[in-house]
């Protein structure tokens, strides 16, 4: 691959890792989720409608791989809008999870929803969205990363970080003697 694609991943790969502190950040200064909602779709306006409007009403899209198969055509453009909606409908959840998760929500919502996310994107792009092209069957490491990936998210689960305040105190072998139990 091209060291852009390992660039762009870079980007995203910050960008998302540190979506989620964020956005427990915004919900917990604004005390609303939605209105930390509010404010990801200004900030989507302005970087995913502004920008491009710009390259491809002003400037020329430098994105255009082929200028015959430009279009505005109904169909394409539901395609980009059910795009646009599974993404912000996914911050949306993040947005819920990380409220719902309280203290621990920075730490185990993001390893579990990109740790979901992918195995449901393999799936999805090898079944629903592969529209007929043809890929080489993945060998068996590439679905033992899928596993790994499952496996991940049960570990969070299973070891997720609790606040201090909701640690157990630790329980005595001895039977705690009771007023009740003395009579």
């Amino acid at each position: 691959m091209k060291w852009t694609v390992y660039a762009f991943i870079a980007g995203a790969a910050l960008s998302w890792g540190i979506y989620v502190p964020l956005v427990h950040d915004a919900t917990s200064k604004l005390g609303s989720n939605l209105r930390a909602f509010l404010m990801v779709g200004v900030a989507y306006f302005l970087v995913a409608v502004l920008i491009p409007s710009i390259f491809i009403f002003w400037k020329g899209d430098p994105t255009v791989k082929n200028p015959a198969a430009l279009n505005w055509a109904p169909t394409s453009l539901t395609w980009g809008l059910l795009a646009g909606i599974s993404g912000a409908a996914g911050a949306l959840c993040v947005i819920f999870a990380v409220k719902e998760a309280g203290a621990a929500g920075p730490l185990i919502v993001a390893p579990l929803v990109f740790a979901g996310a992918p195995i449901i994107n393999t799936l999805a792009s090898l079944t629903i969205f592969s529209h007929g092209k043809k890929f080489e069957a993945p060998g068996a490491v590439f679905y033992l990363g899928l596993v790994l990936a499952a496996s991940g998210m049960a570990m969070v689960m299973l070891n997720k970080p609790k606040a201090a305040g909701d640690a157990k105190p630790p329980s005595s072998s001895a039977p705690a003697n009771t007023a009740a139990a003395n009579h």
